[in-house]
């Protein structure tokens, strides 16, 4: 799957596709449900299909000190695209520039223009525009002029109420991975490089894999069932710290996985780890001895939960 800048004229192969338009953080059921939708029109059109996706996101240009909130990397979500049968990801780098283009620009420079859209499909809250002046309406009538379609997809509902990235962010900082897994039809899943840490898990017995959490947002912190994807394929199985290590100072935040039954070298390679099950909160040990009891209780729980 290609990946694209939005800010550039779409290459000749691609131009005519049908996009859906939106940031898709989390890649949930409800964006699946928008990209579902372009893939099987563009299908029934022998068109391209396009995901167009904004990064960073907008709410970090406009309040750059909102603590971290992503669900997924740009990386992520072009594997999750590919995934869903689309042809090209469009990224529109959200700047000054972006944010200060009114609706009608936008429609006429980023999709007429550059990408030659014949058909857009979006989310029925879909806003853009210099101060969110353009709507879903406007997208309509206005892309009717350039010659291209409009269409949204609702709402998807799970459990009476609409899935949606803010509620899969409630969840996983309430220590629910579960439920945050049924919206999103999967895991919640960091993904980065194994970093060297200070040893302390291989000197009691518990190799970590030590991942910066980056602009991740962060769960609820404490121990995890977890799943580590290798750069080979390989999967994993495992128990996780996720916090600042209350036990040994300085406080230092990460994402810690030991891996069952596992002995080789992850050092610099990248790694992918779902968040399974919530077992308990951090907490302080005074003793080694208790903390080690602990981590071999934690594993033993976290062996079965994922066996089962």
């Amino acid at each position: 799957m290609e990946r694209l800048d939005g800010g550039s004229a779409v290459p000749p192969a691609l131009a005519g596709g049908i996009v859906a338009l939106g940031n898709f953080d989390g890649f949930h059921l409800g964006h699946q449900a928008v990209v579902g939708r372009a893939v099987a029109r563009a299908r029934a059109e022998g068109r391209p299909a396009l995901v167009a996706t904004f990064d960073p996101h907008p709410v970090r240009h406009f309040r750059p000190d909102t603590p971290p909130f992503r669900l997924t990397t740009l990386d992520q979500r072009a594997a999750l695209f590919a995934a869903a049968g689309v042809d090209a990801m469009v990224v529109f780098h959200f700047d000054g520039d972006l944010a200060a283009l009114s609706a009608e620009a936008f429609i006429a420079g980023r999709l007429h223009a550059n990408l030659q859209v014949a058909g857009v499909v979006t989310g029925a809250d879909f806003t853009f525009g210099k101060g969110k002046s353009g709507d879903v309406a406007m997208l309509a009538a206005r892309g009717a002029a350039h010659g291209f379609t409009a269409e949204t997809v609702g709402a998807v509902t799970l459990d009476g109420e609409p899935v949606s990235s803010s509620r899969i962010r409630a969840a996983l900082r309430a220590g629910d991975p579960r439920g945050a897994a049924r919206l999103l039809t999967r895991p919640f899943a960091i993904e980065g490089a194994v970093q060297h840490g200070d040893k302390l898990g291989r000197t009691i017995g518990y190799p970590t894999a030590n991942l910066d959490m980056g602009k991740y947002l962060r769960p609820a912190y404490g121990i995890y069932a977890v799943t580590g994807r290798l750069a080979d394929g390989r999967v994993l199985k495992g128990a996780a710290n996720l916090g600042i290590r209350p036990t040994f100072d300085p406080p230092k935040e990460l994402l810690e996985p030991y891996f069952f039954d596992f002995a080789g070298d992850l050092y610099g390679q990248g790694i992918e780890v779902a968040l399974i099950d919530y077992l308990r909160p951090e907490a302080k040990f005074d003793r080694l001895d208790a903390l080690t009891a602990q981590m071999e209780a934690d594993c033993a729980r976290a062996r079965a939960l994922l066996d089962g």
